[in-house]
């Protein structure tokens, strides 16, 4: 009975492949629903100055789903980015890159619920 090398070497398929292709899709989806009804309320606007933006998006029925369409972006971006690093680098900075990947997809995504949380709550 013979093993075969790459299972050895640890090689082989990591199992997570259907997962993170199904989740990226999800996301897709969500952000083409999501940013089509951000469109309309933009577009519906009568200003486009700060003003009238801050007081569009203080409802609650306009800030829910900038919210989850801010989640839905952010969570597409690291997952695509991520497939990218892991595919071309190689190494340390492989690691580095999906650290780094990472911290600024948290960031940027806490910055964004913060900035939507303060005009929703008109603090």
């Amino acid at each position: 009975m013979r093993t075969a090398i790459r299972e050895v070497r640890g090689l082989g398929a990591a199992k997570e492949g259907t997962h993170h292709w199904w989740n990226q899709r999800l996301t897709a989806g969500s952000n083409l629903l999501l940013m089509l009804w951000f469109v309309i309320v933009i577009a519906r606007m009568p200003a486009y100055d700060y003003a009238t933006a801050t007081a569009t998006f203080a409802s609650g029925w306009r800030a829910i789903p900038l919210l989850l369409l801010v989640v839905s972006v952010f969570y597409h971006l690291r997952l695509g980015l991520q497939v990218v690093i892991e595919d071309y680098q190689h190494g340390q900075s492989r690691v580095v890159a999906l650290v780094l990947l990472n911290f600024y997809t948290v960031a940027g995504l806490a910055i964004a619920l913060f900035s939507i949380a303060k005009i929703a709550l008109g603090a």
